[in-house]
């Protein structure tokens, strides 16, 4: 949660003669996993059955009088989105079609999902990072001082090997949560 930001490192590589320090940064970016989401709330379907018209009628094109006797074409609607499914594929049976035009609309359904949790994943990056500019930093990695100082709630640590190690970060996590539950 408080980790989405852009991270600075400064330290002096061992191949550096005259002593100077280099500055790196790297932007992170923390999502949610949205299977797990979903799994949660029982929402894995795409319609429900309440939202879909269904139309049995008669066929048109070649197929002599049979297509003109029989109701064996089939169109969907889904009321929500307003897609419309017809499928009048098989001559004779009406259920092949509307098995296959329930296909046709999972499909459409699912490719409007996909765009819409895209568009949604891409404001959300937008929002935790802007741009990967020093400027927009959240933390900074200082080899040479041997700390750590995160600039979201203005925390420094020294240790720094004992934190990237993982010892020393429920220390910053704590610091976060209790900021965060002031705010």
């Amino acid at each position: 949660r408080w980790e989405s930001g852009v991270h600075r490192v400064q330290r002096v590589p061992a191949t550096e003669s005259s002593g100077r320090t280099h500055t790196s940064t790297v932007a992170v970016i923390v999502l949610p996993l949205s299977e797990d989401a979903e799994s949660i709330n029982g929402n894995d379907e795409l319609f429900k059955m309440e939202d879909v018209k269904v139309e049995v009628m008669r066929a048109c094109g070649a197929g002599g009088q049979h297509v003109n006797k029989t109701e064996s074409a089939v169109r969907l609607t889904h009321t929500p989105t307003g897609i419309t499914v017809s499928m009048q594929d098989e001559r004779s049976s009406h259920l092949s079609n509307k098995r296959r035009a329930f296909q046709v609309l999972r499909a459409c359904l699912m490719d409007v999902k996909l765009s819409e949790d895209i568009t949604s994943r891409r404001a959300t990056r937008r929002n935790l990072v802007r741009t990967a500019d020093r400027s927009e930093k959240i933390r900074t990695y200082k080899y040479a001082q041997d700390r750590v100082t995160d600039h979201q709630i203005g925390l420094s640590l020294t240790n720094l090997a004992s934190f990237l190690e993982g010892d020393g970060v429920q220390d910053f996590l704590d610091a976060l949560r209790r900021n965060w539950q002031e705010e």
